[in-house]
Formats: C-alpha cells, structure tokens, sequence
C-alpha cells in the first residue's frame, strides 16, 4: 500500500487534483500494477479521467521507453479497425496500394491503451483474445503470423457484464481484460476534489489570458458541490472557462454561479447508458413505470384499510405492523405545512398514524382494548370499495391516460408554465408541446 508521500509523487508528477478516498484508491491500484505486465480494464464515466490513468501505468512500468498509443475504438469505423490494429498487405482491400503496420506492431515493446473497448466489433474481439493469449497477430490480407510484445491497458464507460449477456461482448475477452480492475470514480463522488478542480482550472485560464482568476464565496461553493456534473472533470473545465470569460466579477456568489448551470435536473431516476435500439428507454416506458409502482402502493393502502375496518381487534398495531407502507410518505409529512413543526421522521409518522385513525375510523379506536357494541353499529360498509382481484383487473390502465392526467398535473402545479413542467416531468419542453396537442389538453 502506498503512503501519503508517495500519492503526493505522484500526484504531482502526473497533474493529478484531488484527495478523496476513491480516487487515492485508483491511484495506488494503478501503481501497483505498473511494475507488472497484467491487463488492466478501467472502468469510469466519460470524462473522469481513465487516460490519465492509462499514461500513469506506462510511465510507472519498465515499459516507459517504449511508445505508448491510446486507440478509441468507437472512433474507428467498423470496416478499417481490423487493418489499424493489425496492419494490412498490399492489395488486401481496395485502397491498399502498400503494406501498413498495425498499431500492435508500432507498439512493439511499448503499451497500448484501447479507450472504449465495448464498442469493438466482434470479430476484432476474437483477433485482440489471440493478441492477449500468445502474443500473435495477422496482418489483413495475409497469412503469416507475427508476434508483438505489447501491453494492454483497456477502459470502457459501458458495463461490460451486461454486453457479455447480450451477447455484445466476448466472454472470454472480458475476463482476460478484467485482470486487474481499476474503477475511476465520477466527479460527484469526490466531494471536495470539486472545489480543488474548480480553482485549478480557474488559475490555469487567468494565467493563459493574464486575467485575475474567479473565486467561489462560500454560498456558491455550497451550490457547486451539489451539482452532479454528468459530464465529469470535462464539463467542470468548460463551465470554469466560459465563466471565467463572460463574467466581470472575480468574486463568485450563488445567483451568478446558478446562471451558468444547466437547468434544474430531473428528479426522476436516471437510466443507465444503453445501447441505441429496442432497449432504450422511452419518456412513457419511465412515467409507466412510475405509475405503476404507485398504483401498486395505492392498491396495498385499500387492503389494508378495509382489514382496519373490518377487524374487530383494530388498533394502531395494526399500521405498525405494515409500517413499510408509510416509509414513502414520510418525507412528504416533513415538508407538508400542516405539520411544520415536525423535523423528525418519527414524529412526523407519529403524527400521521394519529391523524388517519381519526380521520379513518374514529368509532373503532380502543382506547382501553375493546369496543362496545354502539361502536360497532355505526361502522358502514357500504361505501368500502371491493379491492378483489376481480375488481383491480378493472382499474384504469391506460398508458395515455396516466400520461395525460400527469401532464395536467404537472401543467397546473406550475401555473401552466410549461419549461417547468416539462423539468418536473423529466421531458424537453418541445416533447410537452407535442403531447399538450396529441392529447388535446386545454391550457
């Protein structure tokens, strides 16, 4: 395990910002590594930096005289990347007016660093695994095998394991890249490497352009640490320089930084990256998916009411015991204005079991454990809803519908202002436009 002062070296030596606990992690994994010839697959978002880990492990290995090449395999088309890796002969394909070396031959003795490995073609895969495994290649076109001594290092920004199920990625070839993993973690989970990073790149654009850098107040650098940066160290470099560039004052409050954020993110639950297709998520897919889960919950709240009602042993242990219920609702019972007052989850489920006994069935609470028979002669169920499972069958479950009712909901909570219901729904305002009219919704 490396000390402080040796993350510190090498911090330093590579331009490397930041101390939270995962990113040192990263680091000592990819110093450990180095002095060794093993695979090494890095994973991470697009734009944490996984390069820059690639060039640490050449440059801590015996291999740091010879070259090093970072390939990014989504950027080469499907039909060259073969000959870029490999090399091609003579006449192998129309184009091919001499002999070419590959990017594994160039790299003789050196690594290689193959930068969105998910997106390789199959039949490249099956040519990198022979790479791997003995060390041996053949050129397009040709028929004699040559051998190469080179280093891999791989990063992908796709879970792997699920390309392997789809059966988008070889097996075999995910277990001889995943040696040994290296997991960079997303700028939103550094913390305070955020505000570190932000004053780096600040500096960096005032001394390029002889300026003064910007500095974050506290109340601004409150609002930062909150943003998620889904673009990473990338989109934190941009958002400092153009800040830098258009804004007069070098003294950073809230109120300006918020101007140059992107609009208030969704809240709803982010999909992970998939592959462009059939198993894309739609806006309807997502607010189906919603609605259901509430129906479901809604469904779960009836049946239990109707045993409160129907029970003759009916007491608030009975809501304890189904105490899962009422998780969801307990932030709402914060933030409601009827009860203000409550800060704590607790107290604010106290209170809202005591409110729905009464609310409820107030002739059926037992204060002293029993009821008399008056109790029990006011209790009507006549207006109980039948929640068999004959009668969910018939509850409303068309798609179009909870769509446009949610929309108007929306529409109406944000005075008919459709930029903000569009961001509370999670859609673009152009998508609410077109469903307002597909649906024939009165503004």
């Amino acid at each position: 395990m490396l000390d402080q002062s040796e993350l510190r070296s090498i911090k330093q030596r590579f331009g490397i910002i930041g101390n939270s606990q995962r990113l040192n992690y990263a680091l000592t994994v990819a110093a450990q590594v180095a002095p060794t010839d093993m695979t090494v697959l890095i994973t991470g978002e697009s734009g944490s930096g996984k390069e820059s880990f690639s060039k640490i492990i050449h440059q801590l290995s015996i291999r740091r005289h010879g070259k090093f090449i970072a390939i990014n395999c989504g950027a080469i088309p499907e039909g060259t990347i073969d000959s870029e890796l490999f090399g091609h002969e003579k006449g192998a394909f129309t184009g091919a007016q001499d002999n070419r070396k590959g990017y594994f031959e160039e790299t003789n003795g050196g690594t290689i660093f193959l930068d969105e490995i998910g997106e390789m073609p199959l039949g490249t895969q099956s040519r990198l695994l022979r790479v791997l495994e003995y060390g041996e290649f053949i050129r397009v076109g040709s028929s004699k095998v040559q051998k190469t001594d080179v280093r891999v290092v791989a990063a992908t920004n796709v879970n792997l394991l699920e390309a392997v199920q789809k059966g988008k990625f070889r097996e075999d070839l995910y277990y001889r890249l995943n040696s040994v993993p290296i997991y960079v973690p997303p700028l939103r989970e550094r913390g305070d490497d955020i505000a570190l990073l932000f004053r780096k790149f600040a500096t960096d654009f005032a001394e390029r352009n002889r300026t003064k850098p910007i500095q974050l107040q506290p109340d601004a650098k409150a609002v930062l640490l909150e943003y998620r940066f889904p673009g990473n160290i990338r989109e934190l470099k941009n958002f400092v320089e153009r800040m830098s560039l258009l804004t007069e004052e070098r003294e950073i409050d809230a109120n300006t930084l918020r101007q140059f954020l992107p609009p208030t993110q969704s809240s709803l639950p982010a999909l992970y990256r998939q592959e462009s297709g059939r198993e894309n998520f739609s806006e309807r897919d997502l607010l189906y998916k919603v609605l259901f889960e509430m129906r479901h919950d809604l469904t779960e709240l009836k049946k239990l009411v109707l045993r409160m009602l129907q029970d003759e042993n009916f007491d608030s242990r009975v809501i304890s015991e189904h105490q899962d219920l009422f998780n969801g609702v307990q932030s709402d019972l914060q933030g409601a204005a009827k009860y203000p007052e409550y800060d704590n989850q607790s107290v604010a489920t106290d209170q809202f079991k005591r409110d729905f006994e009464d609310a409820v069935a107030p002739s059926l609470l037992i204060k002293n454990g029993a009821k008399s028979q008056s109790e029990e002669s006011v209790v009507d169920y006549s207006n109980i809803e039948d929640i068999s499972p004959e009668a969910e069958e018939e509850d409303d479950l068309s798609l179009e519908n909870k769509e446009r009712e949610m929309i108007m909901k929306a529409l109406k909570r944000h005075g008919q202002k459709r930029k903000y219901a569009a961001q509370d729904l999670g859609i673009s305002e152009r998508t609410l436009y077109r469903k307002i009219k597909q649906y024939e919704i009165d503004e």
